[in-house]
């Protein structure tokens, strides 16, 4: 694994993506791929059905020598070949004839690799509903938790912490359904033979290729050349994507969890270390891992874009450094979404820091919202500029805001002291955040639901 992995993630379920990931999975999707492209060879009339069938039942990895098959790679140096020397082997003498028939290395191995990114994928659809359902019960929570809006590092106007929910799960959702609609160009079978126009096979080609697609339950390519690469470029920059909306929020929980703000924090077991030296600290693990891994992930796209570009019908250095590139996307998206599920499945909410911290300015930050209010009498635009004086003799005479609006000539004449009160409190002034809490938490429930079907 290329992730970077830290004590955390060690300890969280990855719902056996790992053992997708394996060298041995790769191998017994290979060994797949040769059984149903014999078969469906087979079928159609290209290969005899005695040899279809004899290919099909020896193309099991527990039949396989896999010590051969290294032997054999250590003396030829090819990656792929050894596989078929042992599986021609294992045939009887009619299978053995047609074994890779009509294809070459690649058609087999990018079609596996897509096929490994397609399961995993699956599994990663079960954290993000995961993550979503978490995400919808925070939201819910606290969809009345005002809390200070900021904008530019400074307090805006306030806000309720649902509402900020509510941005993560749209967000999240959106790319998703990017993803989703993504799929039927990702997960292609490519069975071209050796440059990509079915020279081995002729006119059967394509319909060997659509059969074998079939039997899998994935697509397949209208030019299965070697050289397209851009579905596997739509994958990596799609789980980016992802993974982006997860460290906006890793971000965020990560700096608001410091003690200036002391908003949230990270659920913490007793035992867990955070330091060597300072017996005190309790680290963000999990924000900080989705941070790393994703700042990461990103990085790929730039080095898959270079590769794609390459020239000509086929270049190992292109396939080659898309097998490793997309194998590390899956390893890096699996640690991001395993730290964002138990990030927020445990997530803490200080309702009373988050309401400390928008009182910090004394109600200045409802300045937004007096001016309006001063709109319906005296219009905005004198609205803004009285509440602007206003501000500034706050701000720079370090008065308290209440005070200022209270003893502002023009503002006495407007609202009376009761109503400058209401005014100011935080509470009456974070439109409708409520409501768009409410909604996306049920819209984050209703998608979980639809990805898990």
């Amino acid at each position: 694994m290329r992730a970077l992995y830290d004590s955390k993630s060690k300890s969280i379920d990855d719902r056996g993506v790992k053992d997708l990931l394996t060298e041995k999975y790769k191998i017994s999707t290979w060994l797949m791929l040769e059984k149903e492209l014999a078969l469906s060879q087979g079928d159609l009339g290209l290969i005899p059905k005695e040899a279809a069938e004899n290919i099909a039942l020896n193309c099991d990895i527990e039949k396989i020598d896999i010590e051969e098959v290294y032997r054999i790679k250590e003396k030829i140096g090819h990656g792929f070949m050894p596989l078929l020397k042992v599986l021609v082997k294992n045939c009887n003498e009619v299978g053995g004839k047609y074994v890779h028939y009509g294809c070459t290395t690649q058609n087999i191995q990018q079609t596996g690799q897509l096929y490994i990114v397609k399961e995993v994928t699956k599994v990663f659809k079960s954290f993000l509903a995961d993550i979503l359902k978490n995400l919808s019960r925070i939201a819910m929570e606290n969809k009345d938790t005002v809390m200070p809006g900021r904008t530019h590092g400074r307090h805006a106007t306030p806000i309720t912490y649902g509402y900020k929910v509510s941005v993560w799960i749209s967000e999240l959702i959106n790319n998703i359904e990017r993803l989703e609609e993504s799929e039927k160009r990702i997960y292609q079978v490519m069975m071209g033979g050796a440059v990509g126009c079915y020279s081995a096979v002729g006119e059967i080609g394509p319909s060997i290729q659509k059969l074998v697609a079939n039997r899998i339950g994935m697509g397949y390519m209208n030019v299965p050349s070697r050289n397209i690469c851009t579905h596997k470029l739509e994958y990596i920059m799609n789980m980016q994507l992802i993974c982006n909306v997860l460290h906006k929020m890793a971000e965020e929980i990560y700096y608001t969890g410091v003690e200036e703000f002391g908003e949230v924090y990270e659920a913490f077991k007793a035992g867990t270390v955070g330091s060597s030296t300072m017996p005190h600290k309790i680290n963000p693990k999990n924000a900080k891992g989705i941070i790393a891994n994703s700042q990461k992930l990103y990085t790929l796209a730039q080095v898959g874009l270079n590769s794609s570009a390459r020239m000509f019908e086929g270049d190992s250095s292109q396939y080659m450094l898309f097998d490793s590139i997309l194998d590390e996307t899956m390893e890096l998206v699996l640690e991001v979404l395993m730290r964002a599920e138990e990030l927020t499945k445990g997530l803490v909410v200080k309702k009373d820091r988050l309401y400390n911290n928008v009182i910090l300015n004394g109600g200045l930050d409802n300045a937004e919202y007096i001016m309006m209010k001063m709109a319906e009498k005296i219009g905005r635009d004198a609205g803004h500029e009285l509440m602007y004086e206003c501000s500034m003799e706050t701000e720079i005479n370090g008065k308290s805001f209440f005070d200022v609006l209270c003893e502002n000539e023009k503002v006495k004449k407007i609202f009376t002291i009761d109503e400058i009160k209401e005014l100011i409190d935080p509470r009456n002034y974070v439109g409708i955040g409520s409501t768009l809490a409410e909604d996306m938490a049920n819209l984050a429930i209703k998608k979980a639901d639809e990805m898990m079907k």
